[in-house]
């Protein structure tokens, strides 16, 4: 047939030969799994709790080899896979529109839902709680709202009803997460809107370790590898890697000598220094700017803080063409962003970091030639932070490096490494924050950085 004869079957040659026999593209490349011999997917088809590829290697009996690309960024992934939260205003509108027969069901689950809305509302800091365990009322109330939709859809299989079917699934996938809830998760509410209205619920899985390390076991051989997967201890322990994991570092086909690293001794990014830290910000990048005219992005912490630099630098030195990162932006807005960067171009472009153009884009030769990265990187403090880092200091010893350092001198690399990407490369990168010239800071950025 046509699929036998196509010499590597892509997403395009499989959308095209299903569309061709009117059949679903998706189902069709999970048909044909089962006949291939290598297989390129996103994270989840593996290491999802309801992984097609994984389930596909267990009733196979298949002995499969596993390589985990970018696997840095597994860390979010799997967490993310293995979290749920479900909306209390969608199933306020489902108890008004619902069959009759549910309704009772639903409606004591609302009851159950808005007793947590209620606890505590008085406080200013109950907007956002994290509450010790799943409460039992509640539970009970959702295990038998699924059980009567489910028995309702036996009955009733054709009914189409999308409200309905959408609030099943999200509420099928949080049950069968509160059936494992564990030290590796937390149960918490955030208030829509400061009041009584409404709510989200969340199970949120701080450690994917217990559900990946099964993954891992059930692998003929894993390999991960990434640009940025150090320390090695902090993947090994949050991912769940088993205990004789082998770890090679692979010297960097890059020189010291393509980049020019600076740090920025008396700027401090820390928030409450924000403001008085602008001024330094814009004249050393004005100044890198004009001793080596170029294409530069220029990294922030937030949004508020890119606008609030990107402006300030506007006033000071219009001379300079500068594009700035919008909020939300589409594939479209994100494409012309990159299109200022041309060869021989010149300009700055304000940018988050851990956003788009933090990692995953090429910008080879002269296109970029240098990078400002005005924030150490570490995730926000708030109180579902600061859980975690007590849920990983208890588990690891290690909760703030866990939390706050890994993960945020991770983005700053990630970010950095657009500079450099071919041997022919030159370019600079400035860190602007004092703590860059810290030991334990320091150890943490790449070897052949000088």
């Amino acid at each position: 047939s046509e699929a036998v004869q196509a010499p590597l079957l892509d997403k395009t040659a499989v959308r095209r030969i299903a569309l061709d026999h009117s059949i679903c593209p998706y189902y069709l490349a999970q048909d044909l799994a089962r006949w291939a011999d290598v297989i390129v997917g996103d994270y989840n088809y593996y290491f999802d709790m309801h992984a097609l590829l994984h389930a596909l290697s267990e009733a196979e009996q298949w002995r499969v080899g596993v390589l985990v690309d970018e696997a840095h960024n597994l860390v979010e992934r799997a967490r993310g896979m293995y979290s749920a939260e479900l909306d209390q205003h969608a199933l306020r509108a489902l108890c008004k529109s619902a069959p009759a027969a549910l309704k009772k069901d639903l409606e004591r689950l609302q009851r159950r839902w808005s007793e947590l809305g209620r606890s505590g509302v008085d406080e200013e800091s109950s907007r956002y709680r994290i509450l010790p365990e799943a409460p039992a009322a509640f539970c009970r109330a959702l295990q038998q709202a699924l059980a009567a939709i489910g028995a309702f859809y036996a009955e009733e299989p054709a009914h189409a009803d999308a409200a309905l079917q959408s609030f099943y699934l999200d509420a099928l996938h949080f049950w069968s997460l509160l059936e494992s809830f564990g030290d590796h998760s937390l149960f918490d509410l955030t208030r829509s809107d400061g009041t009584r209205a409404g709510s989200v619920i969340g199970i949120r899985n701080v450690m994917p370790a217990p559900f990946l390390a099964r993954r891992f076991a059930a692998a003929a051989t894993c390999t991960l590898f990434s640009a940025t997967l150090s320390p090695w201890h902090f993947y090994g322990d949050i991912l769940g890697l088993p205990a004789d994991t082998v770890w090679v570092e692979v010297e960097s086909p890059f020189d010291a000598k393509q980049l020019d690293v600076r740090v920025a001794r008396t700027i401090s990014t820390r928030y409450a220094d924000r403001a008085r830290s602008l001024p330094a910000i814009v004249e050393l990048m004005a100044q890198t700017y004009a001793e080596r005219p170029g294409n530069y992005l220029a990294f922030f912490s937030s949004f508020d803080y890119l606008d609030q630099a990107c402006t300030a630098f506007r006033q000071r030195h219009p001379e300079v063409q500068v594009w700035e990162q919008g909020r939300r932006m589409n594939e479209a807005a994100r494409e012309e962003f990159l299109a200022g960067f041309v060869e021989g171009g010149r300009g700055i472009g304000f940018a988050v970091l851990g956003g788009a153009f933090a990692e995953g884009i090429d910008l080879p030769g002269e296109r970029l030639v240098g990078a400002f990265i005005a924030t150490l990187g570490l995730p926000q403090v708030n109180p579902f932070n600061e859980e975690v880092k007590t849920r990983l200091e208890a588990a690891f010893g290690a909760g703030y490096d866990y939390t706050y350092l890994f993960p945020g001198l991770r983005k700053v690399v990630q970010a950095a490494g657009r500079v450099i990407r071919t041997p022919e490369d030159r370019g600079i990168v400035v860190l602007m924050d004092e703590r860059y010239a810290q030991g334990k800071v320091k150890r943490l950025l790449p070897g052949w950085w000088q």
